[in-house]
């Protein structure tokens, strides 16, 4: 009788088992990722040609950035900010890209860029030429030119355009239209002893007189000094002057080259132009770079945001029938981080996420590849088991039950008794160790104890371990995010050079400029 008992007990335990056979099923956690798998298996391949190609870069912008910029934007929002999604996270095809140049294991955003560009990998420091040329040799570069997306999709017929928050002339932007064995030649005054005479052009000149097709439509940036002759006072800081020292005003000679073409250098001047009308719109928006997005709002003359150039250039670049190629970068991404300066490299993240946000709403995932991916890594890192939705630019909040250590006041603490902040550097100006040891004669003095009120401040400069001047590029990989025609190449571990094949091929960029040749020929 016990045994018929036991066995009834066992037979409606099992009943209730099979009944219900994975008990966390009503968490929201279990059901969210169930919707996500519902939604991935719905997401098919478009493998049509493109119309049209946006290529995003975050200069600087590793993965560790892209967290800690995802979690700041949710955050900002009043969030935790650990479950958020950046614009481009939610693009549903993935890579990661190899980042290293041909003779560096971590690279620059010169022999980066230009990778993306040409195909091709090369140095660093040099722009869109191939390894067969040395850095800095004039002469040795002109039998070395690679073709780029640009001057291809030009000669295809298509609209093309560079949109960056640095100088026109920085290495990411010029790789799309320019060629130099020193990234640095960006003005005439730049161009070593010799090197005009052997037939090497400044970047800023390139630009201007950019042979192929008819020309760049779209050119949003920074840099007016490198355009502008050393006589000429600027609009905006009269006490600062150009930098050529050919005397020639590379602003007045594109807007001389025909009635459509225009020259802006504030965000009046910029919200006035009429993408309807089909310009060719250039604008200079500082002297030298542009103004970080968290400090854009002081700018003397006003300067417009990444994602309002973004809107502005599609507008323009979406009159060609035939359509275009547009390159945008949020470049001070980068300068950020060498800075050591946290808080302002994710800000330039997170409006970089706007930017795509704008780009996605202006186009249509049927015939318009967008891609968003980074030039290189930096050194940021995110440490010490914060709580969650603890302030992302703070210091890192304890928690029970984690291998933290000791903590006071709510923070973790390290061996040296004192707080640190979640984010840090591996090196950079904000060492701990910064002007010690035998070279100074100077003793250690400890590690200072960061206070959070200044940790999240936005001028904050985040501890580091090796003193540098200026914080250096990673040489980890970087995540390439797409949507669109052809975005499901995208998959795996590629080479950087890979993303250029993959655009080419979603335009059929070199059968088209083939074709225009030979019926140029003919």
């Amino acid at each position: 009788m016990r045994a018929a008992v036991v066995s009834l007990v066992a037979l409606a335990s099992l009943g209730a088992a099979r009944a219900d056979p994975v008990p966390q099923s009503g968490d929201v956690w279990y059901q969210d990722a169930g919707k996500a798998l519902v939604a991935r298996k719905a997401v098919k391949p478009n493998t049509k040609s493109a119309r049209n190609v946006i290529l995003f870069v975050g200069d600087g912008m590793d993965p560790t950035t892209v967290t800690a910029a995802r979690i700041l934007d949710g955050q900002s929002r009043g969030q935790s900010g650990e479950e958020n999604l950046l614009a481009f996270e939610k693009l549903p095809f993935l890579a990661m890209a190899k980042t290293y140049n041909t003779n560096a294991q971590v690279p620059d955003s010169a022999g980066t860029m230009s990778a993306m560009m040409t195909g091709v990998k090369t140095k660093a420091g040099v722009l869109s030429i191939t390894d067969a040329a040395s850095h800095g040799d004039c002469a040795g570069s002109l039998a070395a030119k690679a073709a780029t997306i640009g001057e291809l999709a030009e000669q295809a017929g298509l609209a093309t355009g560079v949109v960056t928050t640095t100088r026109l002339t920085h290495a990411t932007p010029a790789a799309v239209y320019a060629h130099a064995p020193n990234r640095d030649w960006e003005a005439d005054s730049s161009l070593p002893e010799g090197a005009a005479q052997l037939g090497c052009t400044d970047i800023a000149r390139q630009l201007i007189e950019f042979p192929y097709g008819d020309g760049l439509e779209v050119a949003l940036g920074g840099g007016r000094a490198q355009f502008t002759p050393a006589e000429l006072a600027d609009p905006e800081y009269p006490d600062r002057k150009g930098v050529r020292r050919d005397n020639r005003d590379l602003t007045a000679e594109w807007t001389k080259k025909s009635n459509r073409h225009r020259y802006v250098w504030n965000k009046a001047e910029f919200e006035a132009i009429d993408p309807a009308q089909a310009p060719r719109l250039l604008g200079l928006f500082e002297t030298s770079h542009m103004q970080w997005e968290a400090d854009r709002g002081v700018d003397p003359a006003g300067e417009p945001s990444l994602a309002e150039m973004t809107a502005k250039a599609i507008d323009i670049l979406r009159q060609d029938k035939d359509g275009f190629f547009l390159m945008v970068e949020a470049g001070r991404i980068d300068h950020a981080h060498h800075a050591g300066n946290a808080a302002r490299a994710l800000y330039d993240t997170q409006a970089l996420s706007k930017a795509v946000e704008a780009a996605l709403s202006k186009t249509s995932a049927k015939d318009t590849l967008i891609i968003v991916t980074a030039d290189h890594g930096h050194t940021l890192s995110i440490q010490g088991y914060p709580a969650r939705g603890s302030n992302i630019l703070g210091l890192a909040t304890a928690i029970e039950g984690a291998e933290g250590g000791a903590s006071e006041n709510g923070y973790w603490l390290a061996l040296d008794k004192k707080p640190y902040t979640t984010l840090g550097y591996a090196n950079g100006p904000g060492s701990v160790f910064a002007g010690e040891g035998p070279a100074t004669g100077k003793k250690p003095i400890g590690r200072p104890a960061p206070r959070q009120e200044e940790a999240v401040d936005v001028s904050y400069r985040q501890q580091s371990t090796v003193p540098m001047y200026s914080e250096t590029h990673g040489g980890q990989d970087v995540t390439i995010y797409a949507v669109g025609p052809r975005a499901h190449l995208f998959g795996g571990v590629v080479e950087q050079n890979y993303i250029y094949h993959v655009i080419s091929d979603a335009l059929g960029l070199e059968k088209r400029a083939a074709k225009a040749m030979t019926s140029t020929r003919d």
